[in-house]
C-alpha cells in the first residue's frame, strides 16, 4: 500500500536516475515499467516515482521541466535511520553535497525536535534533504 502522498519526479533519463536512486542511495524499485521509463521506488516508508519525460504519457501543457535543474523552489525531505551509510556512499561515488551534513533544532510548539541532515541534488537537479531523528528537547 502506497503512502497518502507519492511525488513523481520528471526525469530526463529513467537509467541514470535509477543507477543514482537504488545504486547510490539504496532505494528498491517495488515495480517499474521500463518501457514506459517509469519505476516506483522505496527506501524505508519514504516512497517516490521517477518517470522519463519523452516515453509513455507525459503532463506537458507547460508543466514538464525545461531547464536543469528541475524542481526549482521545492525539496524532498526524507527520513532515514543512518544518514551515515549515505554519506559514505555518496562520498564513494564522488557526489558532492548540496548542504552538508548538519544538525539543526527547529522549534515545534514549547519544544524543539532536531535533525541531523544534508541535501543533495539528484541527476536532474531535484534536491533530496536526507535527515535521522536526533529527539525532541524542552526549548
Amino acid at each position: 500500500m502506497s503512502n497518502a502522498l507519492v511525488p513523481e519526479l520528471s526525469v530526463s533519463n529513467s537509467q541514470t536516475s535509477l543507477a543514482f536512486y537504488c545504486g547510490v542511495l539504496g532505494f528498491a524499485v517495488r515495480y517499474d515499467r521500463p518501457e514506459e521509463g517509469f519505476a516506483f521506488l522505496e527506501l524505508g516508508e519514504a516512497e517516490l516515482m521517477i518517470d522519463e519525460i519523452g516515453k509513455g504519457r507525459d503532463f506537458d501543457q507547460g508543466h514538464l521541466p525545461k531547464d536543469h535543474p528541475f524542481g526549482k523552489g521545492i525539496n524532498l525531505q526524507i527520513k532515514v535511520g543512518n544518514l551515515g551509510v549515505l554519506l559514505k556512499s555518496l562520498a564513494d561515488n564522488n557526489i558532492q553535497l548540496f548542504l552538508p551534513a548538519e544538525d539543526r533544532w527547529y522549534r515545534i510548539g514549547a519544544q524543539e525536535v532536531g535533525n541531523r541532515q544534508f541535501v543533495v541534488a539528484d541527476p536532474d537537479g531535484y534536491l533530496l534533504r536526507f535527515y535521522q531523528d536526533l529527539g525532541h528537547r524542552p526549548i
